[in-house]
C-alpha cells in the first residue's frame, strides 16, 4: 500500500521505518519544509528519534499535494491540539479524486474547547473520509528498532478497507488487532497519559511499589467509568488502549508523560518543565480537556481531578496523595 504519514516527531519517524520493513511505499511529512530538507540529508531524525537511521525506501518531502497523489493511507502523527491546524493542510493539498481509503490518528488527546477526540476533529475536517485510530502500548524506539509490539485499529466504519490496513499494518514485529469501538479506544489512550503523570508522581516521590500498584488500579477502575459515562464499552479499557497502553505509559523509562510527573513530585514546576520543550506532554492539555468534560457531565473522577489540581492549581503531588487516601471509605 501506499502510505503518507503527516508529521516527523519520534512516532511518526518509527511508524514509518515500520511500515517501510513490511515493504510499503512510504512518505514521511514533516510540517515544515526546513525539517524536512534536514531530515532527507541526514536520513536520522536527530531531534526526535536519534541513533535510528531512516530507510533508504522512505521518501522524506514537505510536499503534501505530492505526496498525498497516489496515497491509499494517511496517519496524521501529530500533537492532538494540533490535529486540526494539520487537517486543513491535508484538505488543502488532496487530490480532485483521492484514492485514500483511510485516514488514521495516532494522536492520543482530546481538543481543548471542543472535548473532541482525534478521530471526532479528523471527520469535522476530512470530511466523506473513512477515519480510524490506531492506538495501543508502543514507544516509538522500540517499533522504530522492529520489537515485537501490538496495537488496535478502530474506525467510523467496517468496510473491507480496515481489514485491508490492518493485514497491511502487521507483520513479524506488530501484531494490529481491530476494535469496534472507537469512542473507547481513543479515551483509553487520552486517559492513561493523565494516569501516567500521577505514576509518575509517585515515582518522584518515591512512594515505593504498593503505592504505584494501588494507583494504577483505580486508575483503570476510574477509566471504564468515566468511558462508560462517555458512550464506550467497558471491555475496551481491559485491552490493549486502555489497560494496555496504561501499564507501558506508567512504568516505561521513555515515557514523557511519566518523567513530566516525576519530575513534578521531586519538586519541578509546572511552568518550568514545559519551557522550551521541543516534545509535547500529552496528558498535561488532556487533563484540562478531560476535567471539563467531566466536570461539564457530572462524572466522578478523583484521581484525574487530583491530577488537575496538580497542573492547573498548584497544588503539591503530595497533597494530592493525602487527599486520594483521605476519602471517604467505601467498598470496591
Amino acid at each position: 500500500m501506499n502510505f503518507v504519514v503527516v508529521g516527523a516527531g519520534a512516532w511518526g519517524t518509527a511508524f514509518a521505518l515500520h511500515l517501510a520493513r513490511g515493504g510499503h511505499a512510504v512518505v514521511l511529512a514533516p510540517r515544515r519544509a526546513e525539517q524536512a530538507a534536514a531530515l532527507a540529508a541526514s536520513r536520522v531524525n536527530a531531534d526526535y528519534l536519534p541513533g535510528i537511521p531512516l530507510a533508504p525506501s522512505v521518501v522524506v518531502s514537505a510536499d503534501l499535494p505530492a505526496a498525498l497523489a497516489d496515497a491509499e493511507v494517511v496517519m496524521l502523527a501529530c500533537p492532538t491540539q494540533a490535529l486540526r491546524e494539520t487537517c486543513g493542510r491535508v484538505r488543502a493539498a488532496l487530490p480532485p479524486a483521492p484514492r485514500i481509503k483511510l485516514v488514521l490518528s495516532l494522536a492520543k488527546g482530546l481538543e481543548l474547547g471542543t472535548h473532541l477526540r482525534p478521530s471526532e476533529v479528523i471527520v469535522e475536517s476530512l470530511p466523506g473520509l473513512l477515519v480510524g485510530s490506531l492506538t495501543g502500548p508502543t514507544n516509538a524506539g522500540e517499533v522504530a528498532r522492529g520489537l515485537p509490539a501490538a496495537m488496535v485499529l478502530a474506525a467510523t466504519a467496517n468496510p473491507p478497507a480496515v481489514g485491508e490496513v490492518q493485514a497491511a499494518i502487521s507483520g513479524p514485529t506488530l501484531r494490529v488487532y481491530t476494535s469496534g469501538d472507537l469512542p473507547g479506544v481513543e479515551f483509553g489512550g487520552c486517559l492513561k497519559n493523565i494516569y501516567a503523570i500521577a505514576a509518575g508522581c509517585c515515582d518522584g516521590l518515591k512512594l515505593g511499589d504498593n503505592t504505584k500498584a494501588a494507583l494504577l488500579t483505580r486508575a483503570l477502575a476510574e477509566m471504564v467509568r468515566v468511558g462508560e459515562a462517555l458512550g464506550a464499552r467497558a471491555e475496551t479499557f481491559y485491552g490493549l488502549s486502555g489497560f494496555g497502553d496504561l501499564v507501558a505509559t506508567c512504568h516505561g523509562g521513555w515515557s514523557r508523560n511519566r518523567e513530566f510527573g516525576l519530575r513534578l513530585g521531586e519538586g519541578a514546576t509546572v511552568a518550568s518543565l514545559l519551557a522550551h520543550r521541543k516534545t509535547v506532554v500529552e496528558g498535561h492539555k488532556t487533563a484540562e480537556s478531560f476535567a471539563e468534560l467531566c466536570a461539564a457531565k457530572g462524572i466522578d473522577a478523583p484521581i484525574l481531578g487530583e491530577v488537575h489540581a496538580i497542573l492547573f492549581a498548584g497544588k503539591q503531588p503530595a497533597a494530592a496523595l493525602s487527599a486520594l487516601m483521605t476519602r471517604g471509605l467505601k467498598r470496591e
